[in-house]
């Protein structure tokens, strides 16, 4: 029952996504960076990841203030490794102002340069 309603919340979620989070999805998609297979709004455990790489375990977040010192995002991230991801973290505004360093780390965490 929890996995279905995990699953609901992540099509809502993807339904509703930040305007951070469509900048993002549109270099993310379409196996863009290094043929990798990113999916968005991905139920991992009973988390929702932002945008994951199954492939090579790599979750990527785009967060606003609320998650700032959030003690529930401190858990969830502790889960998130335990299970073997690696988490990249990066504000909205990150996203939106500084687009080309954000998919440059991205890239630097798939293992390969940026083009």
């Amino acid at each position: 029952m929890r996995n279905r309603i995990t699953q609901q919340r992540a099509t809502a979620l993807r339904n509703k996504a930040t305007d951070s989070e469509q900048k993002l999805w549109r270099y993310l998609r379409r196996r863009q960076i290094r043929g990798l297979r990113f999916r968005r709004q991905v139920p991992i455990g009973p988390y929702i990841a932002d945008f994951a790489c199954l492939e090579i375990a790599l979750i990527i977040e785009v967060d606003g203030g609320q998650h700032l010192e959030s003690e529930r995002d401190v858990v969830r991230e502790r889960y998130l490794r335990a299970q073997g991801f690696c988490i990249l973290r990066f504000w909205n505004n990150q996203v939106l102002s500084e687009t080309e360093a954000v998919l440059q780390m991205i890239f630097e965490a798939t293992g390969m340069p940026p083009p």
